[in-house]
């Protein structure tokens, strides 16, 4: 019987997790030294201890097979490994498993080419790059009957980069090459204005109200009778969708045209109603609170 306070000993004279500790005890027999021994040999103490770091940097990947797309991100601490073939590699070999699953747990537990989990693998890596790798996220797009494309920007090579789209076009149109063109051009205007939501009707009505408030706020200070003040926030709250809502934004190829205006002529054009069916926008980083580093103090994480 393995006893909670040994676990606890161990995990704290290691850092690793709490399942891995009572597992090293099991498998050797409550030998608190032999446990030590069998999770550095597993790389779990060394990963465990990198994992309490940030990783903020690290890559996208876009990958699409057939009628399905895939976006994740996986972090590192530095850019430096971001440029690292083998990271690259992970990243890459994430992302084409990721077309095929459907949430985030299966992916973790998808079978990497080594026979590894995802997880087991990433774990591995921290262990040989030397810094803390996270499988942040991930998502998936499906079409019925249309297009998947893809757009990566600032890519290192194909398919990786530091921000990844991915968008899928529903339609029966034949010219599917065309459809893709046009579905390209949309990935690339997404990553450029970072829409919020693809309709009206998929934002958050929290973040609207919120929005709403704030717009009232800033009105009521101009002392204007509160029928004007209610035309003041409803111009603004159409103008507030026009800066998170794709299909009301600007195209910004032609700087004219609405998203949905250039559906509803590309539809003309091919023959075939024309939908975004969803869209994924990815950017390595976003929402994270990072350290205030210079480039000295990366160069000697790296080092170190």
């Amino acid at each position: 019987m393995i006893s909670a306070s040994l676990v606890k000993d161990l995990r704290e004279k290691t850092g690793a997790g709490m399942m891995d500790c009572k597992k090293a005890l099991l498998e050797t027999n409550g030998d608190f030294e032999a446990a030590i021994d069998w999770l550095r040999t597993k790389g779990l103490a060394a990963a465990a201890k990198k994992a309490e770091r940030i990783a903020a940097e690290g890559l996208t990947a876009a990958i699409v097979v057939g009628n399905r797309g895939a976006v994740v991100e996986v972090n590192s601490e530095t850019d430096f490994v971001a440029r690292n073939e083998q990271f690259q590699h992970l990243v890459k070999s994430i992302g084409e498993l990721a077309v095929q699953c459907d949430n985030f747990e299966s992916l973790t537990a998808a079978s990497m080419p080594s026979g590894k989990s995802v997880a087991d693998e990433i774990i591995e890596n921290i262990s040989t790059i030397g810094e803390n790798i996270n499988l942040r996220r991930m998502n998936v797009v499906k079409v019925q009957d249309g297009v998947i494309a893809s757009y990566v920007h600032n890519s290192v090579v194909e398919g990786l980069g530091k921000i990844a789209v991915i968008v899928g076009l529903e339609s029966k149109a034949a010219d599917k090459t065309k459809l893709k063109s046009l579905g390209k051009q949309i990935a690339m205007h997404i990553a450029a204005l970072k829409p919020q939501a693809l309709n009206q009707s998929d934002l958050d009505p929290a973040l609207i109200q919120r929005e709403r408030d704030i717009f009232f706020e800033q009105s009521r200070a101009s002392g204007k009778p509160d029928n004007i003040i209610e035309k003041m926030i409803e111009g603004r709250i159409r103008k507030f969708f026009e800066e998170v809502v794709l299909v009301d934004q600007v195209f910004v190829i032609d700087g004219k045209l609405r998203i949905s205006e250039v559906l509803a002529n590309a539809a003309k054009d091919l023959g075939a109603e024309l939908t975004i069916a969803n869209f994924v926008r990815y950017e390595v980083g976003e929402g994270i609170e990072q350290e205030d580093k210079n480039f000295a103090d990366e160069v000697a994480a790296v080092m170190k």
